[in-house]
């Protein structure tokens, strides 16, 4: 029986969804915009997928959400359409930490051979959500709220950045010994991390699953 997974990013202020069959991407739609659309655009999103594929919601193995840190409301409304789906559907939720997918776009982009992968997060003002990953994608330091103007990346180098908060990284960190990613998220880097949780059965509880949020809707931390 194929598995087919359902994957939905809005982390950010990009609103993606994808579709894949045992762990090859089947189709993407990505929206971006500089306001959150997310609540208007997401299940429209999710349907007109389904459909371009010729796939029944029922046909859904589990589905797999970008779980944070990031935009507060965005993080709520991917929860609550995919719990609500997974309610819905009796099928299994799968959270991907959202740094872990920055680290997933960089190993497709060939870095992981060579360098460290420090992905950063915007947290508004000078702070950036930061977790740090060695060559073979472990995670060397722990997701924290980073002051970017305060954090000593020396012993880091090399390494490769990727992240919403590249922007204003590039203005602290000048070292020459640094590569920058800006590839925006997309549900679609999510297969591969998907597919190793769905078989090893690592899904959330629906009734007391929360994304990683580190700051409140207000901005404090949590």
């Amino acid at each position: 029986m194929s598995t087919i997974l359902l994957h939905l990013e809005t982390s950010t202020k990009v609103c993606s969804v994808a579709l894949s069959k045992d762990g090859a991407l089947l189709a993407y739609l990505d929206q971006a915009s500089n306001t959150f659309v997310h609540g208007e655009a997401l299940t429209q999103m999710i349907q007109d997928l389904v459909r371009q594929q010729g796939i029944q919601l029922q046909d859904l193995s589990a589905i797999s959400y970008s779980s944070g840190p990031g935009s507060y409301t965005g993080l709520r409304i991917g929860l609550s359409t995919a719990k609500g789906l997974c309610f819905a559907l009796s099928i299994p939720l799968i959270a991907l930490p959202t740094n872990q997918i920055l680290c997933q776009i960089a190993k497709e982009n060939g870095f992981e051979s060579s360098l460290n992968t420090i992905t950063i997060l915007d947290a508004r003002r000078n702070e950036a959500y930061m977790e740090v990953f060695d060559k073979q994608g472990k995670s060397i330091q722990n997701l924290h709220c980073a002051l970017l103007d305060q954090t000593d990346i020396s012993d880091l180098l090399p390494s490769v950045v990727i992240g919403d908060a590249n922007q204003k990284a590039k203005l602290i960190w000048t070292s020459d010994k640094l590569q920058w990613i800006d590839a925006p998220l997309s549900a679609k880097y999510q297969v591969p991390i998907a597919l190793i949780s769905f078989k090893n059965t690592q899904f959330e509880d629906l009734a007391y699953c929360s994304p990683i949020y580190l700051k409140g809707a207000n901005g404090v931390l949590l």
